[in-house]
């Protein structure tokens, strides 16, 4: 049996479509989607809310004590995204600018960690077991991003030195919405 073109893109259309409407609860709110790659989905959804600020579109909220991260939509709406934060020691806080972004980026540990850390590859390409995960958002010049992570069951939790984790499918949603030189205000 021979399917022509138009019926396998209206069929995939279809599948698609069906799996997008999952992202949404029964008040349309966006919470979650798909597991990517298989690394699971995060345990916290990501969901409009309300959210009103006076900052401009495209703006990043950290709330450290929160474990939560907020992209300001403008009209009162936010995209709230669960994050892993820095553990005891390891948090800070200040307004930074998004100065560089990278997909599958390739992950050199700071001296500092290595010095925590001898263990620790001293280089490791991009790619799905790299600790930054499927993207990196970069905050101004501090060691400091944004970035993915292939341990889901970190989310919500103090685990990092200083840099906050996203699944995988959170931060390719990030990354896809904000612009180098977006403002990110982080609060401790």
């Amino acid at each position: 049996m021979r399917i022509g073109i138009g019926i396998v893109a209206a069929l995939l259309l279809a599948a698609t479509s069906q799996a997008q409407a999952q992202w949404f609860d029964s008040r349309g709110i966006m919470s979650g989607g798909p597991m990517f790659f298989g690394r699971g989905a995060s345990p916290i959804p990501r969901e409009m809310v309300y959210y009103p600020a006076n900052y401009a579109p495209g703006t990043i909220i950290i709330s450290t004590p929160e474990r939560r991260l907020y992209l300001v939509l403008g009209n009162g709406r936010a995209l709230r995204y669960g994050i892993g934060v820095g553990r005891d020691g390891f948090r800070w806080g200040g307004v930074h600018r998004i100065s560089a972004k990278k997909e599958w980026p390739s992950w050199t540990p700071p001296r500092e960690m290595l010095a925590r850390r001898p263990d620790l590859p001293r280089y490791m390409r991009g790619g799905i077991e790299n600790p930054l995960g499927a993207r990196a958002i970069y905050l101004g010049s501090t060691l400091y991003r944004i970035h993915g992570s292939n341990e889901p069951e970190t989310i919500g939790h103090a685990v990092s030195s200083g840099c906050f984790r996203m699944t995988n499918e959170d931060v390719i949603d990030l990354y896809s919405r904000v612009s180098i030189g977006a403002t990110v205000i982080v609060r401790n």
